[in-house]
């Protein structure tokens, strides 16, 4: 057998012709799946051979069957392309990930206070696209593939790392029509008028006329929703006075189809926070992370 050195190793397709007719232990077989003419095998599995100084294939009839060299050549090549190929796969999936940023979001978080901003960073990254998921509950980063998440809750994520965007805070808000219908510029006065409830924050009216001195039972009546984009609509629709955090209805209130009832926040024992996968060093989510947590502090200082 010939010594084969670095600068004369077969080529691709020549291996790939001669593992796939060991394969079938046919040229013909080989020829079909490779879409190659009987001839182009033969010529190919040839030149192998003239390249590495060793018979391969013996025809028995007419047939070609493997020698004992071929046979233990064709073993290892066939791994050897596998590893190749899981190989290339990798480095397209990494090239991919560099690429694309798939982050898992709050669908109202996502349409009302991060797509207005998200120019700036695509400006700042041209190379990286975005690909916005909706997620309400923490998942598996890794088995779902999602680079980044943006999570509301505790700091209660397993096996991940988790970065504080802001607190939460509610303000009392209505249509303009809604508060001079029920004169609801008053706490008490409030109480009295239909409220809009956010189905995962039950008891948010109640904490908030608490700081106010008042308890009924009857601020736990009025309409449930269990999506804050559909109590905008609604107080926007003047069915009721809304408890929304103003980051999400920053529209409304500049544009006046939305006026604050009272300037007594209520601030919730949750937070918003930037999620990436512990030991994560991907660089367009260190990128994605820096730029939230900068559009994050200058939010926070506009709402102040």
């Amino acid at each position: 057998m010939h010594s084969v050195g670095h600068h004369n190793l077969p080529s691709y397709a020549l291996l790939r012709s001669f593992e796939c007719a060991a394969r079938h232990e046919s040229f013909t077989q080989a020829a079909e799946e490779l879409h190659l003419t009987q001839s182009a095998v033969s010529r190919q599995v040839k030149e192998l051979e003239d390249m590495m100084g060793a018979t391969l294939f013996r025809r028995v009839g007419r047939r070609v069957v493997l020698t004992e060299g071929g046979r233990r050549f064709a073993a290892d090549l066939a791994i050897d392309l596998e590893n190749l190929k899981q190989s290339v796969v990798r480095a397209i999936a990494v090239g991919e990930r560099m690429l694309t940023l798939r982050i898992g979001i709050l669908p109202t978080f996502a349409s009302r206070w991060l797509i207005p901003r998200l120019a700036t960073f695509l400006s700042d990254h041209p190379n990286i696209e975005i690909r916005l998921e909706t997620r309400t509950l923490p998942f598996d980063l890794t088995r779902e593939r999602f680079d980044v998440a943006v999570h509301f809750g505790k700091a209660d994520w397993p096996d991940a790392r988790m970065t504080k965007l802001f607190d939460e805070e509610m303000l009392p808000v209505a249509s303009p029509k809604f508060r001079d219908t029920h004169m609801a510029a008053e706490p008490a006065r409030l109480a009295e008028a239909p409220l809009l409830h956010l189905i995962t924050r039950e008891s948010a009216w109640i904490d908030w006329f608490a700081m106010n001195k008042i308890s009924d039972k009857r601020l736990l009546t009025g309409r449930h929703f269990d999506q804050f984009a559909m109590i905008i609509s609604a107080a926007a629709a003047s069915l009721g006075a809304a408890l929304l955090p103003k980051y999400l209805i920053e529209t409304e209130l500049d544009s006046g189809i939305l006026i604050p009832l009272s300037d007594m926040r209520l601030k919730t024992h949750n937070s918003y926070f930037v999620v990436s996968a512990a030991g994560d060093v991907n660089p367009q989510v260190n990128a994605f992370t820096r730029w939230l947590m900068s559009a994050a502090k200058r939010a926070n200082r506009t709402s102040a």
